[in-house]
């Protein structure tokens, strides 16, 4: 507990020395018990400047997606973020999810995984998730909705997405539909969303929303066969990227998502879907099973589902469970 208490007296001076008389001072604690609070926290991965007469200061952070780091940079929510599980490994933050929410887990509770190591994607896909590379964040969801009202779910995800990367990296992503972030042409994030029904009565039991965006990935960190359709932040931008920062924002934007989707007022995230999806205006292939077919993509109706006009003239509109979009030309073209 005293590393703990130490970490948030050292944390709120901002980089400003704090002596070890007053931190023993106002915790109770003795010098010795302060010095062994300092240690642990080095070892954490803390740089933690001593200087005599001065006391000890926080000069800079791991790069690490723990609940301490998290707590940091995380504002009040109402719902998700409140319950944090925090994993330097684990094979998915969406199964484990699943797996907790069968054993009672809250409503908001937030997985972080600094490594998935079998993370998925839509249609089974795995999804590249290396240690220290990525923000891999998933969060439960009991809404009292029908299932048919959650379905946007996963559109309205990448919408935070977006607005989560935008406030703490400066760059907005755009949408290619139905749930992937993309950033200069180049796949950034994936959203992935399960649902789970009561047997009997066919209400919905839970929501699963995980998202996996790509921050500190060099090319060489994608597997061959993806390098030349993803990219990250910070190959994008030339920075690194403040994971913490990001996981924070986005369980933010996930709690605002939820009173959104709670309250049936989602009209400010189809208008940002729609401004931001580049899908719309594209002429793009469906893919039915094997069969592909060339259409215009026109627009997003209200449950986000992608208004066509096939070649002999016909409009429909496609679900994202019966086709999948792929451009022309490659990822995005």
């Amino acid at each position: 507990m005293s590393r703990e208490q130490v970490f948030a007296l050292l944390s709120a001076q901002s980089g400003e020395f704090l002596s070890g008389e007053d931190i023993s001072a106002q915790l109770g604690i003795s010098r010795a018990a302060v010095w062994k609070a300092v240690d642990a926290l080095r070892r954490d991965g803390y740089t933690i400047e001593a200087q005599t007469g001065l006391g000890y200061r926080l000069t800079d952070s791991p790069d690490a997606l723990t609940e301490r780091e998290l707590r940091r940079y995380l504002g009040g929510t109402e719902t998700v973020g409140k319950t944090l599980y925090c994993f330097e490994s684990i094979d998915s933050t969406n199964s484990f999810l699943k797996r907790a929410a069968a054993e009672g887990a809250p409503n908001g509770a937030v997985a972080v995984a600094d490594e998935q190591t079998a993370g998925r994607g839509r249609r089974g896909r795995s999804f590249s998730s290396g240690a220290g590379r990525g923000v891999y964040l998933s969060a439960l969801l009991r809404p009292r909705l029908s299932p048919k009202k959650v379905l946007p779910l996963t559109a309205l995800g990448a919408v935070a997405a977006c607005n989560a990367v935008e406030r703490a990296c400066g760059v907005r992503p755009q949408i290619k539909w139905t749930n992937d972030l993309v950033l200069n042409g180049k796949k950034l994030s994936g959203t992935l969303t399960e649902l789970s029904l009561e047997g009997e009565s066919g209400a919905l039991d839970y929501a699963v929303i995980g998202i996996g965006v790509n921050c500190n990935n060099a090319r060489e960190d994608f597997p061959p066969e993806l390098r030349d359709i993803a990219t990250s932040l910070c190959l994008e931008t030339g920075r690194r990227v403040c994971r913490a920062a990001l996981a924070a924002a986005l369980i933010e934007e996930l709690d605002g998502l939820y009173a959104a989707l709670q309250g049936g007022d989602t009209a400010a995230y189809l208008a940002a879907y729609r401004r931001d999806c580049l899908t719309l205006g594209r002429e793009v292939q469906l893919l039915w099973q094997d069969a592909r077919e060339k259409v215009m993509a026109l627009d997003v109706d209200e449950q986000f589902g992608l208004v066509v006009r096939h070649e002999d003239g016909r409009v429909e509109t496609v679900r994202t469970g019966e086709v999948s979009v792929r451009g022309l030309y490659g990822y995005v073209e």
